[in-house]
């Protein structure tokens, strides 16, 4: 899908055209779909949690908000929060259903960093996020895109536009940025 179609939808729906928010998640649904099974692919085999209900809560959380997207990249990165705090809310449900048990634990293969104890837990990340975001927003905005959504360096560019090498290079911060906040 091109750039200027998710813009051109999001439009519709600022302008309040009944069908435009149906049109716009028949437009990103694929994508978002796509991306939802990467990142579901990374999580714990036992994930009660499957791709198609990850894109459909993250919609409707965005549902509301679709109207004041501007385009595509600000689309995706509402996107990548959404389901973020799906998966925060997901764990912390899980940990209250426990009674207090141990928060569903997911590795950081795809932060390619590794705490010390070698995994850890959806919402220690999600906090870590949080503080970043206060020093950094757009950092932030890359950690939930590669560790909330799954995408890969290339994709984010795809929908950012900008440098790759750019790019790896503020992931090699990022990465560093959470291994000491996770490892304190």
């Amino acid at each position: 899908m091109e750039p200027a179609d998710v813009t051109h939808l999001l439009s519709a729906v600022h302008r309040g055209e009944a069908d435009a928010p149906g049109r716009l998640m028949q437009a990103v649904h694929a994508e978002l779909r796509h991306m939802a099974a990467a990142k579901m692919r990374l999580e714990r085999p036992d994930h009660t949690l499957q791709p198609t209900a990850l894109v459909n809560e993250a919609y409707l959380r965005l549902r509301g908000s679709a109207g004041s997207l501007e385009d595509r990249a600000h689309f995706f990165g509402a996107a990548a929060k959404a389901m973020e705090r799906v998966l925060v809310d997901h764990a912390r449900q899980r940990k209250a259903q426990k009674r207090g048990g141990e928060v569903a634990r997911v590795t950081l293969n795809d932060l390619a960093v590794e705490s010390p104890e070698g995994d850890t837990d959806v919402v220690a990340v999600h906090e870590a996020v949080a503080a970043l975001e206060q020093e950094n927003p757009e950092l932030a905005t890359l950690v939930r895109y590669r560790y909330f959504v799954g995408l890969t360096l290339e994709q984010i560019v795809e929908i950012h536009g900008g440098s790759l090498a750019t790019l790896k290079r503020r992931w090699t911060f990022a990465r560093a940025w959470l291994y000491d906040r996770l490892d304190g």
